[in-house]
């Protein structure tokens, strides 16, 4: 009878055993690798927005999870958008709305919590280094640990000597330039920035972990290691496709905004198309190299499968596209960007998402991903039942604004734009995805435009006069 009874319990433990420790992981709280890449558009591979380009890692971090094909800025300049990520607050309510505002001298985002600070609040450890605040150095409240410290700049990356500035030849470019250098990986920022990531994920950790890695590439100027530029042959690069009359249809203060006398007349003049395209495409291959070696270190670290990992750009760029170049504009190459999430026990490899999100809905996805307490002051919305059903009907507008009253809605079909002097702009992406025809004249849409004017935001935080942010300035 005892060895019946014996053979039974053995029988047993092993369901036992496993029963305790799927309890365990239930309660477990999991990690989060928290990856920022900087000015990243959609000329990456699972994106298709650029024939030539090379991001074998960012394409099999893609097929891991849950890639998010229309996902949007809250605003098109890096500090705006990271403090309205990072803080869970729109720049319309902060008053934030350009790179020279810090977000901790805002009356409003001053005593904000941001997310790294809430981890740590509810018993998480938050480390990182690299780029994720638009200041060189890091909102030190934000974090356990920096590297290289709290309070030091973050890593830079070696220049051309000064007597070859320019590289491209264009006069008074300041950081607008572009070019190979005969430099080691190893030398650059963001090289030095994976290291210690990658160190962090070979250590063991008492306490559950945000672990945040912030690129910089592909940010201006463009100089990577040679290597990189020798993958993209001059000669054989495809250019954007360019319509010279796509200002015609547009309000005044859009064409202010463009200014195509600007940086591409100078790209122009100076014969550097080709060579503009190369370097951003050079220099997302570098990034893309990056962030492989980070992804190789965490595939094999031991938080593998109790780890949500999550990439995101801060906003989109334009290399021509409405005759403009960088960001700083409510089209739709400044305002799409990257964002990807890998939860493992609930998202599915190879998942495409269609419907329109925002980067302002980071904050509450991770506290539900990571069974936080909830915050009612975020202004985005969990993006975990889109996880859960990448085909759930989302009827939401995304908003983004570019300075005072300056606003952009995106749905799954149209883009809408009003301008702080009332003017507008409409675009039909089921037949025109480059956004070449205004249709905002045309009162055949003028309930369309009438449902949108809707949606934008009832209160418009004004900056201090200290403040002020000037969109215009590229």
């Amino acid at each position: 009878m005892l060895k019946k009874k014996y053979i039974t319990l053995l029988m047993l433990f092993p369901t036992l055993f496993f029963s305790r420790l799927q309890s365990q992981s239930k309660t477990e709280k999991p990690n989060v690798l928290f990856i920022a890449v900087d000015d990243l558009n959609d000329w990456v591979g699972y994106l298709g927005g650029h024939p030539d380009a090379r991001t074998p890692n960012l394409d099999r971090l893609a097929g891991k999870g849950v890639a998010f094909s229309k996902a949007y800025c809250a605003a098109p300049s890096s500090n705006p958008s990271r403090a309205s990520l990072m803080t869970g607050i729109l720049p319309s309510s902060s008053g934030v709305y350009g790179n020279s505002q810090p977000f901790r001298k805002s009356k409003i985002l001053k005593n904000a919590i941001t997310i790294p600070q809430y981890f740590m609040n509810n018993g998480y450890v938050a480390m990182g280094s690299g780029k994720i605040y638009h200041d060189p150095i890091p909102d030190p409240e934000s974090w356990n640990y920096y590297w290289p410290a709290l309070n030091l700049q973050l890593p830079v990356d070696p220049t051309p000597p000064k007597e070859l500035l320019p590289l491209n030849g264009i006069p008074k470019t300041e950081w607008f330039d572009w070019g190979p250098m005969n430099v080691n990986n190893e030398e650059m920022g963001d090289w030095q920035v994976a290291d210690w990531v990658i160190g962090q994920l070979q250590q063991r950790h008492e306490k559950p972990f945000f672990l945040a890695c912030g690129l910089f590439r592909p940010h201006l100027p463009w100089f990577v290691p040679k290597e990189f530029f020798d993958l993209f042959p001059e000669d054989k690069l495809t250019l954007p496709t360019i319509n010279e009359n796509d200002l015609d249809d547009i309000p005044e203060i859009g064409k202010k905004i463009a200014s195509p006398n600007g940086d591409h007349a100078k790209v122009i003049k100076y014969n550097q198309y080709r060579k503009a395209v190369q370097g951003y495409l050079a220099s997302i291959a570098f990034m893309d190299a990056t962030l492989g070696r980070v992804l190789d270190a965490f595939e094999n670290s031991r938080y593998k499968n109790n780890t949500i990992l999550i990439l995101w750009s801060d906003h989109g760029w334009h290399l021509g596209e409405k005759l403009h170049w960088r960001k700083f504009s409510l089209w739709e190459e400044a305002t799409r960007n990257n964002l990807i999430i890998i939860v493992p026990g609930l998202t599915k490899p190879n998942t495409v998402c269609e419907q329109p999100v925002s980067l302002i809905d980071i904050y509450p996805t991770l506290l539900e991903l990571c069974n936080l307490p909830s915050k009612k002051e975020l202004q985005g919305k969990s993006l975990v039942p889109l996880l859960k059903n990448a085909q759930l009907e989302w009827d939401r507008p995304v908003l983004t604004t570019h300075g005072f009253r300056n606003h952009a809605l995106r749905t799954s079909r149209w883009r809408y734009i009003q301008y702080s002097d009332g003017s507008e702009e409409l675009y039909d992406h089921s037949v025109d995805t480059l956004e070449w025809n205004n249709l905002a004249n045309k009162k055949k849409y003028s309930k369309v435009i009438e449902d949108f004017r809707r949606c934008l935001p009832q209160e418009n935080e004004s900056p201090s006069a200290s403040e002020k942010f000037d969109p215009f300035y590229h």
